[in-house]
């Protein structure tokens, strides 16, 4: 699969319609529970697509954003490093609570190829950084402020489905011990379980329609309180659940769900690229409230990949086709229940 194809859904409507509404009649309940905040992401560089594809908050002041790659002008859909001027720049970054760069890790980019996650395990106390790269078939695990180099998973630009090699690895996940589990990925079809140490105890999973294979990208990956696995599985149109050793347990039919969280409250929330909503089950898979819809207005979806939340509950989402990170605000008042929660930790 190329360099253009890290979303699930290819084509996706969009909608010119206002964005906000005045008095007390009319208007369309657009971002649900959430106020917007337009514009919140500063431009990257002027006169540049910056084509951003996954976003971290650590905390309410730094919040992570990769890319992966930048085109002169406004361009649509996804990065093609064919277009005149495309680059590979602006891969990893650090934005403050309003939108503004405040770091970004040029030193890393001779490492790097195609970056897709950025993640922060939540029960490291150094609160490292790890950087997952497709292309160069590798993860890394860097300390906070991104001068050193930890840990390097996986070997430079070579594929394979064995215990040393990923296969375009999509996403990362612990549980409170340090054992890790990778969506593993975009090339293989399998999930990659590691010890604290990030050593490969075992994997499972193969190309197929049954229980334990997938059909498409193995890309989004949570763990719950009992230390069951949720894998989406777009490509079949469900959520797998596993034990921790790769016995399926259940599934869960979703149109396209591209990115699963649990949360403190055993919550489990789902961004659907198929349906443009963000959806709220329980972890016996009961809908229990959605929202979000497809536009490129502030708030709209449109090929979204990746959301976090931050401490204060603002909610983060990479809208990949509008390029840009989008920053919800809880409205006052909102009923809290169709508020993303906290995410486990």
């Amino acid at each position: 699969m190329n360099r253009k194809a890290w979303l699930l859904t290819p084509v996706v409507a969009t909608m010119l319609i206002a964005p906000t509404f005045s008095g007390e009649k009319g208007g369309v309940d657009l971002t649900g529970p959430y106020d917007v905040v337009p514009n919140w992401m500063k431009p990257i560089e002027e006169g540049v697509t910056t084509f951003v594809v996954s976003v971290f908050a650590e905390s309410p002041d730094r919040i992570l954003v990769t890319s992966t790659g930048a085109t002169p002008g406004k361009q649509v859909g996804t990065f093609n490093p064919k277009t005149p001027g495309a680059k590979l720049d602006h891969l990893m970054l650090v934005m403050d609570r309003n939108g503004n760069v405040i770091e970004e890790w040029r030193q890393w980019f001779s490492l790097w190829g195609n970056p897709h996650y950025v993640r922060v395990n939540p029960y490291d106390p150094e609160k490292h950084v790890w950087f997952l790269d497709r292309e160069a078939q590798q993860i890394f695990e860097f300390t906070r402020d991104g001068k050193t180099l930890v840990k390097t998973l996986g070997e430079k630009g070579v594929a394979a489905a064995d215990d040393k090699h990923f296969g375009r690895p999509a996403e990362i996940v612990w549980l409170p011990d340090g054992t890790a589990f990778v969506a593993d990925g975009y090339q293989n079809r399998r999930v990659v379980k590691l010890d604290k140490d990030g050593k490969f105890v075992m994997a499972w999973g193969t190309e197929g329609k049954g229980p334990g294979q997938f059909g498409g990208i193995v890309h989004g990956i949570a763990v719950d309180a009992k230390r069951r696995v949720y894998v989406t599985d777009a490509g079949n149109h469900r959520i797998q659940i596993f034990n921790e050793n790769g016995t399926y347990l259940d599934e869960w039919p979703v149109p396209g769900p591209v990115r699963i969280m649990v949360t403190q409250d055993q919550s489990v929330w789902v961004l659907d690229n198929s349906a443009q909503r963000m959806v709220k089950y329980n972890t016996a898979g009961k809908l229990l409230t959605y929202w979000g819809t497809a536009g490129d207005f502030p708030g709209g979806f449109a090929g979204t990949h990746d959301f976090s939340v931050d401490s204060e509950g603002n909610l983060y989402i990479d809208v990949g086709f509008n390029h840009r990170i989008e920053k919800f605000v809880p409205k006052p008042g909102a009923d809290r229940s169709r508020l993303v929660g906290q995410p486990m930790k």
